[in-house]
């Protein structure tokens, strides 16, 4: 079991390097658009915490870091030049290509940091508490709201203005083709598949790494350089909002 002052000095620790990461990146950088978002996401769950509004202020504390601390893991990996986890490869390798869109470096963090590391999450949690998955299903869904509610902010700073966004734009197909809501969900069912599988460690390890390929695939696709848009003087990046913080 762990006390809570210890696991809420750590909530301050991992807020603490995502701020830094955010002022040491350059802004068009595609890991610091996604520590951007990140960064709020995780500012906005501290302060629901410490306005009282999870059931289980410990659990929420707790899964809240361990979540961050497989972002913060892959970042630690790449800055020692060792391979992070398939999931986040895709972000780290396109992170300065210059036919990503910012939008699309959000996605492909989010898609690797819900998709891979909030199942793992979940029952690095469980371990560290001694509950089950089903005891942090209230601070999961918690969470997962705030995710959905953010999702529509950082698609309106990040998504090139109607004028751009036209049906023939590959990045509509783009976001028309992979959903939050959805990789909530299915984080939530393979953390309980984890769980359940926590006694046969070859099986799970199995299923952790094919759940980190398919992420990494997904994270791949939606990474996929774009044409340049018209009216944008030839590059493939506009300017303006595409590069402006996700503030909290």
């Amino acid at each position: 079991m762990v006390r809570c002052e210890q696991v809420l000095t750590a909530v301050d620790g991992v807020v603490s390097r995502m701020r830094a990461l955010d002022a040491a990146l350059p802004a068009r950088d595609g890991v610091a658009v996604f520590n951007r978002v990140y960064l709020a996401v995780t500012e906005a769950v501290d302060r629901r915490i410490d306005a009282g509004r999870f059931p289980d202020a410990r659990a929420a504390i707790a899964l809240d870091v361990r979540f961050a601390e497989r972002y913060l893991a892959a970042v630690d990996a790449v800055s020692r030049e060792r391979r992070p986890p398939a999931c986040w490869r895709p972000l780290f390798q396109f992170r300065r290509h210059p036919g990503v869109r910012p939008l699309q470096f959000a996605l492909a963090g989010i898609n690797a940091h819900i998709g891979h590391d909030l199942a793992l999450a979940v029952v690095d949690t469980c371990r560290t508490l001694g509950c089950e998955p089903i005891d942090l299903e209230d601070e999961f869904d918690q969470v997962g709201e705030l995710l959905l509610s953010l999702e529509d902010r950082i698609r309106e700073e990040l998504t090139p203005g109607p004028e751009l966004l036209r049906i023939a734009d590959p990045l509509t197909h783009l976001l028309g083709a992979w959903s939050l809501e959805r990789a909530r969900d299915a984080a939530w069912t393979a953390a309980r598949a984890l769980w359940a599988l926590r006694g046969l460690p070859d099986v799970a390890g199995e299923f952790t790494e094919r759940l980190d390929t398919a992420v990494g695939f997904a994270g791949r696709m939606l990474l996929t350089p774009l044409p340049d848009r018209p009216g944008s003087g030839g590059r493939a990046q506009s300017s303006g909002s595409s590069t402006g913080a996700i503030s909290s």
